[in-house]
């Protein structure tokens, strides 16, 4: 008998879209699963999870769940490991404040989210959910580096069935603007250190006094260690030039930040967008405001709603705003603009967007139009401005014919600006600050002045080594161009070159590999694929983020359909489901209409992967052929244009699981492996079959009208499986 207390397989529970088609899919993979004596579990790891996992004392007993996040990342340091992680919520604060509030509702005790906390009570609240906010999940989970690539059938497919791409002309007014001094990249410093050591960052005040900022970060050996600063006095005058320079060439003007991700540096970054945008607001009334609850990091909606019945107020920012160029709205319709949400607008997804559409925005009079793209720090952005270029002046790409850009990504053991947040600071007074070695050793040290951002990121030695090799054994699999994104002119890259050449020399492959700025890797990236090319970038955390955007959305037109795998580096595997975020207006497609489209792709290829995987390492043939058939099965999906329709009355998400079950099946049957698993499987494949047009039928009538599930971030389960399993032929097949 198969042991359900240790399933082989840890299939993620999480939010928004992908959570509701897990309420469809989980039950179809269990069905599947269970003929290979395969065990397949769910962690708890949504945003309403890790809230309630946060707070047990505040709960009944039956209303307490385990701290399944905590569990999963012991779980990923170890052989055993398998899990199949889908996209979660990387909560801002609104996020956070909406999250609890639906919780309180429900009747769960969670204290309210304390802005400005005071008590002992409320500062001990602060500092669980400043745990659960931002990228919370993804560090925990992530102790390998990345392999992220189209698979082959979606490449094929994209290729064969190309998407719609805007027209770039030279003389769109387009463009990306970022700060030339004072941002993290030029102010970096790196060093890598010679011996293990625990640090402290002093802040020494211009009147000598001390505040230790952090205690006790302890570092292993040949770990590269970087401190920087944004200049907030910079920051501001970049800003105000470029509201001016936007509007006086007549186009949106747009903010792209990663709030979610770096929740620390970012949502501040993003407060001082908002408050220069709404500068004489602030001057003649940020007494009043803050008297009323407003902080600029929550964005103008949040500001919006707290001066609503102030109306001196209201019209003050109504006269600015009059002054100001047009904005890049998340939501004409509803006046939803860049700056109400500091969550809304995520560069990964918002930049990729804008350039697939030929460099256009929406504006506020639902028409698009060229953008300036303010991206204020300058150590990424120049990817994006080297990308606008080179479509200014080669026009679009076109998805039929162009290679791919796969990706080799360091990440493992929170590497990087991603796991800077318990290091950054928004500096309170002028001074120096300083990371101190304990044997008085100056590791790094900045002049600062008071609301400046400064932090710290670290790359450990066992996961960029491990980095190198994977990109080695990536490019002799593939025999692709290989480039490391990495400048020598940058401290934090210059530290990691020196880890790299050594490894590529040593294993002599160094002439396969180039070594490129991340704007010169981009041009000479986007001239291999331009040629129907392949390559393959080798990068940092950051960039792997940006990057498997902004090529998959550029080829497929998504993201969401990746093959992502992590090799974790204690033998066990996490199958990351595309990287397509977890689609919020999906949710509300289907409240409104009971129509779900988001496309399960993702899942079906992890899941293919997670099958083989397991049947390697535990030498189970079952588990190997039901990877093998879900390719199949996906395959299906593609060749037969299965996948989910946007629009209310057309097939959906819940359609294409009928498909993939179908597909699966069949090849299941037919495969010839394994007889008795064809046995066990014809029944079914042949009972899927002769009730299409009963399961089509019902899934039809399920559609139109508004569903209820029970709650947004806390769905109730019965509700949530009444609307995404509502074909009673289908469940009663399946079980």
């Amino acid at each position: 008998m198969a042991d359900t207390s240790n399933p082989d397989i840890i299939y993620t529970k999480v939010d928004e879209a992908p959570e509701l088609a897990s309420a469809s899919l989980l039950p179809i993979i269990e069905n599947f699963a269970s003929a290979a004596g395969v065990t397949v579990g769910t962690k708890n790891i949504s945003l309403a999870g890790r809230i309630l996992a946060a707070f047990p004392e505040n709960l009944t007993e039956d209303q307490r769940i385990s701290d399944d996040l905590a569990e999963l990342g012991d779980l990923v340091k170890t052989p055993e490991a398998n899990v199949i992680k889908l996209p979660n919520i990387s909560a801002s604060v609104p996020q956070l404040v909406a999250a609890v509030k639906e919780l309180q509702d429900q009747g769960y005790a969670i204290p309210d989210y304390p802005y400005e906390p005071s008590t002992d009570a409320e500062k001990e609240a602060r500092a669980r959910f400043d745990a659960i906010k931002g990228s919370a999940v993804n560090p925990v989970l992530r102790e390998g580096n990345s392999d992220r690539r189209a698979a082959a059938a979606v490449k094929k497919f994209a290729q064969a069935n190309p998407h719609r791409m805007g027209e770039w002309t030279a003389d769109s007014k387009t463009r990306v603007a970022s700060m030339s001094g004072g941002d993290f990249f030029s102010n970096e410093t790196s060093a890598t250190l010679s011996k293990a050591a625990t640090a402290k960052i002093v802040l020494t005040g211009a009147d000598g006094s001390e505040t230790v900022l952090k205690d006790s970060v302890s570092y292993p050996a040949g770990t590269v260690v970087d401190a920087t600063y944004m200049s907030a006095q910079a920051l501001d005058a970049f800003l105000a030039e470029e509201i001016e320079k936007t509007k006086a060439e007549g186009v949106l003007f747009s903010l792209h930040m990663k709030a979610t991700m770096m929740k620390v540096s970012d949502p501040i970054i993003f407060g001082h967008a908002v408050k220069e945008w709404l500068k004489p607001v602030f001057e003649k009334y940020g007494a009043q405001m803050k008297d009323l609850g407003v902080n600029p990091n929550s964005g103008l909606g949040d500001l919006l709603e707290r001066v609503k019945d102030q109306p001196e107020i209201l019209q003050a920012i109504q006269d600015v705003r009059a002054t100001r160029p047009p904005m890049y709205m998340v939501d004409s319709d509803n006046g939803i603009s860049n700056l109400h949400v500091p969550s809304d607008v995520i560069i990964d997804a918002s930049m990729p967007a804008l350039i697939r559409a030929g460099g256009k925005g929406w504006g506020p009079d639902n028409k698009e139009h060229d953008a300036v793209c303010v991206i204020p720090d300058d150590s990424y952005a120049p990817v994006y401005d080297e990308t606008i270029k080179f479509f200014k002046a080669h026009g679009k790409l076109d998805p039929a014919t162009a290679g791919t850009v796969q990706n080799i990504g360091l990440m493992a053991q929170k590497a990087e600006e991603y796991g800077s947040h318990p290091t950054t600071f928004e500096i309170p007074a002028d001074g120096t600050v300083k990371m101190l070695l304990e044997d008085g050793t100056v590791l790094h040290e900045h002049s600062v002045q008071a609301g400046d951002i400064w932090r710290s990121a670290s790359a450990r030695k066992a996961p960029i080594e491990d980095w190198v090799n994977l990109a080695i054994e990536r490019q002799k699999a593939t025999g692709y161009r290989a480039i490391f994104w990495l400048d020598e002119s940058r401290a934090h890259d210059a530290e990691l070159i020196k880890y790299v050449r050594p490894i590529l020399e040593a294993k002599g492959v160094a002439d396969k590999f180039d070594i490129m700025s991340p704007r010169d890797a981009t041009r000479a990236s986007l001239e291999t694929i331009t040629k129907g090319e392949n390559t393959i970038a080798i990068t940092g955390n950051v960039l792997r983020d940006y990057l498997t955007d902004l090529f998959p959305i550029l080829e497929l037109a998504t993201s969401a359909k990746m093959l992502s795998i992590v090799k974790l580096m204690n033998g066990g595997g996490l199958f990351e489901t595309g990287a397509g975020g977890s689609a919020p207006k999906h949710v509300q497609q289907l409240q409104s209409e009971n129509h779900l489209r988001w496309d399960s792709l993702g899942e079906f290829c992890a899941l293919g992967e997670s099958f083989k995987f397991l049947g390697e390492v535990k030498d189970n043939a079952r588990a190997k052929i039901l990877g093998e058939t879900v390719d199949t099965a996906t395959q299906g999906i593609l060749d037969h244009g299965r996948s989910p329709s946007r629009k209310v009355g057309e097939p959906d998400n819940r359609d294409s699981h009928y498909w993939f079950a179908r597909y699966w099946a069949e090849a299941l049957a037919a495969q010839t492996h394994d007889p008795k698993l064809a046995e066990e499987f014809a029944p079914m494949a042949k009972a899927l079959a002769d009730n299409e047009a009963a399961i089509i039928s019902e899934l039809a009538a399920a559609q139109g009208k508004p569903a209820d599930i029970g709650g947004y971030y806390h769905p109730d389960p019965a509700k949530l499986a009444a609307v995404m399993r509502p074909s009673e032929t289908l469940n009663s097949i399946i079980g």
